[in-house]
């Protein structure tokens, strides 16, 4: 059995059915609150390796639609700090899947480490947007 360690907001319907889409697939999934993470810096940059910083944010984040914070914008540095100070800001999910550290929840790349299909097209944005393949943190 594949375990998947999935970061969510409570409550959210798309993670919902993203964890959902895992669990029939016959994955254990761990469910962890990504407002409440714990994470150092360090610990979240991990998810982020090679995204450019926009690709960080949750575009559904009410800062983001409101245009209080343009990601495009932003140093490394100064989007860290921002999503360390209000994790809603953080694109999610974040999953570990086979020591693989995902942002965002591209199904393509997810079967492919599941070795497995999912049932079904799932949702990977609340914004139900398409996330391109480079969304993958290595």
């Amino acid at each position: 059995m594949k375990v998947v360690i999935f970061y969510e907001k409570p409550g959210c319907c798309t993670n919902a059915k993203q964890k959902a889409a895992l669990r029939e697939a016959g994955c254990s999934v761990i469910e962890r609150d990504i407002l409440h993470n714990g994470m150092s810096e360090s610990d979240l940059a991990s998810f982020f390796v090679n995204l450019p910083v926009e690709k960080w944010f949750n575009m559904s984040a009410p800062q983001i639609k409101n245009a209080e914070i343009n990601p495009k914008t932003l140093d490394a540095a100064t989007a860290m700090a921002l999503l360390m100070q209000n994790p809603i800001l953080i694109r999610r999910p974040l999953m570990i899947i086979s020591k693989r550290k995902l942002c965002g929840f591209n199904q393509w790349f997810v079967q492919r480490l599941l070795k497995t299909e999912l049932s079904a097209k799932v949702p990977i944005y609340c914004t139900h947007l398409e996330i391109e393949t480079s969304a993958i943190a290595k």
